[in-house]
C-alpha cells in the first residue's frame, strides 16, 4: 500500500525510505523542540548517534537523555522483526517496535521529521507503519581497485548507509586484507585484522553486518603476481588460483580463518568463485579433464564452504558459473546463496532470478551503482537497473539486495555513488516501486538536509552529460579524459558529441554549487558532484581546444608570409589555449587530491594524481611547441610544419 497522507498543521515532509504507511493526526500543536527531544535511558546508542548527527548538523536542538523522556519505546511481538511503529502527538513520541533494530529504524525516520516553522523546529502529529519489504539489504563496496577508505570514511559510509536503512556492509576484498600468515600480497596500507574487527564491532552498532567478501578462486593476481605464490596460478601470474595447485586451497583457507576470528559469526561470508574463465586452461587442465568443470567449480565451493563452517555463517558465491552451467547447482549444498548479478539495464531479468529459484537456491539481486570507470555514474543506467531488478527480486520473494559499487579503473570516488547506493536501498526498503521522479524530489532534503530541488537537478544534468559523451559502447568517461583530443580517432567519435551543450550544463552544475550555501548535510558529496562538473567542463573544453588549435593553426599556415596577416596572432593564441589547458588540468588535479584524502588512504593517489599532472604537461609541451614554431620555424627558418608535424603527433 502507497503511504497515505492527509492534511495536516505542519505538513509531514517527505521520507528517504518512504514509509508504508503514513497518516497525519488532529493535534492542537505540533510537538516543540526547542529545548531538545528527551530520550529514554538505555535508547538504541546507534540511534541516539545518528539523531544528533543530523540535527547537530541541520541547527535542531539535540536530544538528551532525561528521567521524565518525551521518547517511550515499546517492544511488541505483534510486529515481525525490522517493523516499527511510530506515533509522534502534542505530547511526545511513542515508538513500537519487532526488535532492536526495528527501534533504530523508527529512530532513522524520526530524525527525518523535524520541519522548520515560524516558532523553531516542531515534529508534526503522525503515525507512520512501517517494515522492510527485502529482508537484506547489503551495500557491496571495492575496496580493493585502488580506493581504500580510511577508517573515518569507512564508518562514515556504514553510518550513512545504516540511516536509510541497509542492514548489511561487504567490502569486497581481493589482496586487500593483510592476513598475519601471509601479509606479502596486501597493500602497505591495507586493512589489518584490528581494523577489520574495528569495523565489524562499529557496524554492529548501527545495526549493521559487516559481510566480508573475500575473493578465493578468480581476481587474485594481487596475490599471484608475487613470485611466493606464482605456483598457486592458473596461468603464470594470472588471476586464478589453481585448485590442482598444492596450497592454493590452504592458502584461502588462511585467509578466511584470519577473517573470521576479527569477525566471528557474521550472517554470511562471500567467497567471490565469479569469471572463473581460464579454469583448465593452464596447470589444473587434467584435472578438469579427468573431473569436468563443473565438479572442479562446485568442489572449489564445497571447500571453501567447509572452511566458513565453523562460524555458523552462510556462504555467498557469486552466480556466473551457475549461469554458465547450471548443473553445478545439483553438486552444491542447499545453505549456499547464490548473489544475482546483472548491471546492465534490461526489460527483465526474471529468467535469472527463476534460474536460481528453480534451483532451489535463496539469492540476493545484485544490480550496480555503474560508477565504475566513469566520471561520475551512469544514473539513467544505474536507475533502470535497480528499479527494474529490485521490483522483480521483491515480487520473487528474494532473500535480500546486494547493491554493487565498483572501482575498476582505480580513480572513482565514493562520495560520487551515494545517489544509486540510496535509491537502492530505498527501492528495497519499499514494499511498492520507487518511481525515479518521486526519488530525486525526496532526495534534497532526505540526503542534503535542504530543500533546494537543484541538488537533484544537479545529479540528473551529470547523468545527463554521461548520455551526451557515451555514444559508443565502451567509451567510458574516464577513458575520454585522459585521452588525446588531437588524437584523430578520438576526433572522429567526438564529432557526434554537442560539446557546447555538454559544457552548458556541467557549468549550470558549477554554477549552483559555487553560488549555493554548503548543505548541512554531506557538503562532501556536493563538493565531489562540483569536481564532477568541472571535470565534464574540462574534458569537453579540451576536446574544444583540439578543434579550435587546429582552425587557428591552418589559418596561420594559409596566411604566412602576409603583410599585417593573422599568423603571429594565431600561433599566439595556440599557445594560450595549451596554456588554458594546462591550467586547466592542474586545477583538477587540486580538487581531486582534496576529495580523495577525504574519503581513501594515501596508496593509489600519486597515480592517478599523475595522470593529471601528464596531461597538463602535455599541453606545456603543446604550448612551447607553438612558441618554436613561431620563433624558429616560421620566423628565423622560413619554414612551417604541419600542426601535426609540429605536434609530433603519430602518423
Amino acid at each position: 500500500m502507497l503511504a497515505h497522507v492527509v492534511a495536516a498543521a505542519v505538513a509531514i515532509p517527505a521520507l528517504m525510505p518512504r514509509p508504508r504507511s503514513v497518516v497525519a493526526l488532529p493535534c492542537a500543536r505540533p510537538l516543540r523542540l526547542a529545548s531538545g527531544l528527551r530520550l529514554p535511558h538505555g535508547f538504541d546508542d546507534g540511534a541516539r548517534i545518528e539523531i544528533e548527527d543530523r540535527w547537530r548538523r541541520m541547527g535542531i536542538p539535540l536530544p538528551s537523555i532525561a528521567m521524565r523522556p518525551d521518547v517511550t519505546v515499546v517492544r511488541t511481538t505483534s510486529l515481525p522483526p525490522q517493523a516499527y511503529r511510530l506515533v509522534v502527538n502534542a505530547t511526545g513520541v511513542r515508538i513500537e517496535a519487532g526488535d532492536a533494530a526495528s527501534v533504530f529504524y523508527a529512530a532513522t525516520t524520526l530524525a527525518q521529521l523535524p520541519v522548520r516553522t515560524a516558532s523553531g523546529w516542531v515534529l508534526p502529529c503522525a503515525r507512520i507503519d512501517d517494515q522492510p519489504a527485502l529482508r537484506w539489504r547489503i551495500l557491496s563496496d571495492d575496496v580493493s581497485r585502488g580506493p581504500l577508505p580510511t577508517m573515518r570514511y569507512f564508518e562514515e559510509r556504514i553510518r550513512t548507509i545504516a540511516f536509510y536503512k541497509m542492514n548489511g556492509y561487504s567490502p569486497y576484498m581481493e589482496n586487500t586484507f593483510v592476513a598475519p600468515s601471509d601479509p606479502l600480497p596486501a597493500p602497505l596500507d591495507g586493512i589489518t585484522p584490528a581494523q577489520l574487527h574495528e569495523l565489524a564491532r562499529y557496524a554492529a552498532r548501527f545495526h549493521v553486518a559487516l559481510i566480508p567478501d573475500q575473493q578465493t578462486f578468480a581476481h587474485m593476481h594481487g596475490t599471484l603476481r608475487y613470485e611466493a605464490y606464482a605456483d598457486l596460478a592458473e596461468l603464470p601470474h594470472g588471476f586464478l588460483l589453481s585448485p590442482s595447485a598444492p596450497g592454493s586451497t590452504a592458502y584461502v583457507r588462511r585467509l578466511i580463518t584470519a577473517e573470521l576470528a576479527q569477525v566471528p559469526h557474521p550472517p554470511f561470508f562471500h567467497v567471490g568463485s565469479d569469471e572463473t574463465l581460464t579454469l583448465g586452461e593452464g596447470t589444473s587442465a587434467a584435472l578438469v579433464r579427468r573431473e569436468g568443470l563443473a565438479r572442479v567449480y562446485a568442489d572449489h565451493v564445497r571447500a571453501m564452504v567447509s572452511a566458513v563452517a565453523p562460524s555458523g555463517a552462510r556462504v555467498m558465491i557469486w552466480d556466473d558459473g551457475v549461469e554458465r552451467d547450471p548443473a553445478i547447482m545439483r553438486m552444491l549444498p542447499r545453505s549456499v546463496v547464490l548473489v544475482d548479478w546483472h548491471y546492465q539495464p534490461a526489460q527483465s531479468y526474471e529468467r535469472f532470478i527463476r534460474l536460481i529459484a528453480n534451483g532451489g537456491f535463496d539469492q540476493l539481486i545484485a544490480p550496480g551503482a555503474n560508477n565504475w570507470n566513469e566520471v561520475f555514474p551512469n544514473i539513467a543506467a544505474a536507475i533502470e537497473n535497480e528499479r527494474t531488478f529490485i521490483d522483480e527480486g521483491k515480487a520473487a520473494h528474494v532473500l535480500g539486495l546486494f547493491e554493487c559499487v565498483w572501482m575498476d579503473d582505480g580513480q572513482t570516488l565514493y562520495q560520487d555513488t551515494w545517489y544509486p547506493v540510496l535509491y537502492a536501498a530505498d527501492a528495497a526498503w519499499e514494499r511498492g516501486d520507487v518511481p525515479s521522479a518521486r526519488f530525486a524530489a525526496a532526495f534534497p532534503r532526505a540526503f542534503f538536509g535542504t530543500d533546494d530541488a537543484r541538488y537533484a537537478a544537479d545529479v540528473a544534468a551529470l547523468g545527463d552529460i554521461l548520455t551526451r559523451l557515451e555514444r559508443a559502447r565502451y567509451d567510458w568517461t574516464d577513458e575520454l579524459l585522459w585521452a588525446d583530443p588531437f588524437d584523430p580517432a578520438v576526433a572522429r567519435r567526438m564529432q557526434a558529441v554537442d560539446l557546447h551543450r555538454v559544457r552548458l550544463e556541467a557549468e549550470a552544475v558549477e554554477q549552483h554549487l559555487l553560488t549555493a550555501p554548503p548543505p548541512p548535510l554531506h557538503p562532501e558529496a556536493a563538493s565531489t558532484m562540483f569536481l564532477a562538473a568541472r571535470t565534464y567542463d574540462v574534458l569537453a573544453r579540451s576536446y574544444q581546444i583540439a578543434d579550435e588549435v587546429r582552425a587557428m593553426y591552418d589559418q596561420a599556415r594559409r596566411h604566412a608570409g602576409e603583410r599585417d596577416g593573422p599568423t603571429l596572432r594565431d600561433l599566439l593564441w595556440c599557445r594560450y589555449w595549451f596554456r588554458e589547458q594546462r591550467d586547466d588540468y592542474e586545477e583538477l588535479a587540486r580538487l581531486y587530491a582534496r576529495a580523495w584524502t577525504y574519503e581513501s588512504r594515501p596508496d593509489h593517489l600519486a597515480s592517478n594524481v599523475e595522470r593529471f599532472h601528464m596531461a597538463a604537461a602535455r599541453a606545456i609541451e603543446r604550448a612551447d611547441a607553438m612558441r618554436y614554431v613561431e620563433y624558429e620555424e616560421y620566423l628565423r627558418l622560413h619554414r612551417f610544419p604541419t600542426l601535426d608535424q609540429a605536434l609530433q603527433l603519430p602518423r
